[in-house]
């Protein structure tokens, strides 16, 4: 799975916290960091070659919407971890050791499948 970097993450948290496509200049305005238009674009651009965002190109501006939602990503993120352990089980012991008590009893509800 592609990586994200500081500026591409707080891009994506912006569309992720947002239920409508938004432009380039919608984004350059919600994020807190001064950055021109042309930056803001490269940086769409990266996240769409790397599959995170889908552009809507009938619309003029341009509209950008997240391809997935934060928790599929972050799911996929884990999935990768536990894919490149050597001992699996020990990391998710370690894990699972790590959560609080109410983060335990949504992990059983899910497990139950409930």
């Amino acid at each position: 799975m592609a990586t994200l970097g500081d500026l591409e993450r707080s891009v994506m948290d912006v569309l992720w916290d947002r239920d409508a496509a938004l432009s380039a200049n919608d984004l350059r305005d919600a994020l807190s960091a001064q950055l021109a238009a042309t930056t803001v674009l490269t940086v769409l651009s990266r996240l769409e070659n790397k599959g995170f965002v889908t552009r809507d190109r009938d619309s003029r501006p341009h509209l950008y919407r997240a391809a997935t939602t934060r928790a599929d990503h972050m799911a996929e993120l884990m999935h990768e971890v536990l894919g490149t352990a050597p001992d699996r089980e020990a990391v998710l012991a370690r894990f699972v050791g790590q959560v609080a008590p109410g983060e335990a009893a949504a992990l059983r509800r899910l497990l139950d499948g409930k």
